[in-house]
């Protein structure tokens, strides 16, 4: 049975940004893509000093989304060239029927698609993801009593229970994995690296979750941990080049200490908080 669909192709959807871009993060940096950015998230994510999510006009201050459907297919009309779609937000799997929409005209026009996301929903889909680059929000994004927000409203209790009502879902994102395949994991890291025995955890949890649901027919949990930790890229924490800088080589002695993966986030080196980038 088909699920829910966009049906109005000129509606204005709760879609806030649409331009094209470089893959800056993950397994998929380089690649020449189309970014649509969805409003509305889950989370209120904050690093300290690594500061403030580096899309809080779809969190903290939700702008009103600008776009549609149409806006999308103009998009690639003009830039046929581009074979590759960034579904980020915000948190684009509270918008199931776009997601859905989308994954029919990546079929139809051959698209790889990736949705990041934070893993806090299950997502089926008529069409399966090419790519569910996750990225779980760990202890280190909750934030902190009396921070001011970037618009200057005061962090109060309410704002932390939203965070962490749904802040690690891991039967939604093992089931997500099942169901799609393919996949990366993207915890972000602070310099202090306080949060890495949450990060090793949840790998743990992870894999035991796709154990149980028999993810790609493996047997044994050293076969479903190996294939997860291969998966994990760490990126450092930072909404600006300074930040980035000091944990950039932190993280990356980390990554080689451990045995996992980097993965810088060009887009903050090269344009700084600049937007549409």
């Amino acid at each position: 049975m088909s699920l829910k669909r966009v049906e109005d192709y000129d509606k204005v959807l709760p879609i806030l940004e649409l331009y094209t871009a470089v893959q800056s993060e993950g397994s998929r940096q380089g690649h020449p893509t189309v970014v649509i950015r969805t409003t509305g998230c889950t989370h209120r994510c904050y690093f300290g000093e690594g500061g403030w999510c580096d899309s809080w006009q779809t969190s903290i201050h939700p702008e009103k989304g600008q776009y549609s459907i149409n806006s999308i297919i103009e998009m690639y009309d003009k830039h046929p060239y581009i074979t590759e779609m960034m579904l980020t937000g915000g948190s684009p799997t509270m918008h199931p029927s776009i997601v859905n929409e989308l994954t029919h005209f990546c079929k139809e026009r051959g698209i790889v698609m990736t949705i990041e996301t934070e893993g806090s929903h299950y997502l089926e889909t008529d069409h399966k993801i090419d790519l569910l680059s996750i990225s779980p929000k760990f202890s280190n994004s909750i934030p902190v009593i009396g921070t001011l927000t970037p618009q200057g409203k005061e962090v109060d209790e309410r704002m932390i229970k939203i965070h962490n009502r749904l802040r690690m879902n891991v039967d939604a994102i093992s089931q997500s994995i099942v169901y799609h395949t393919d996949f990366h994991l993207k915890p972000v890291i602070d310099k202090d690296l306080s949060m890495l025995p949450e990060v090793e955890l949840f790998i743990e949890n992870l894999t035991d979750a796709l154990l149980e649901l028999k993810f790609e027919g493996y047997e044994t949990r050293a076969e479903v941990f190996k294939h997860v930790k291969d998966r994990v890229w760490c990126m450092p924490a930072g909404d600006d080049r300074e930040p980035l800088f000091e944990s950039y080589p932190v993280v990356m002695d980390m990554c080689r200490d451990k045995g996992y993966k980097f993965t810088g986030r060009a887009h903050i080196i090269a344009f700084s908080k600049q937007r549409y980038v």
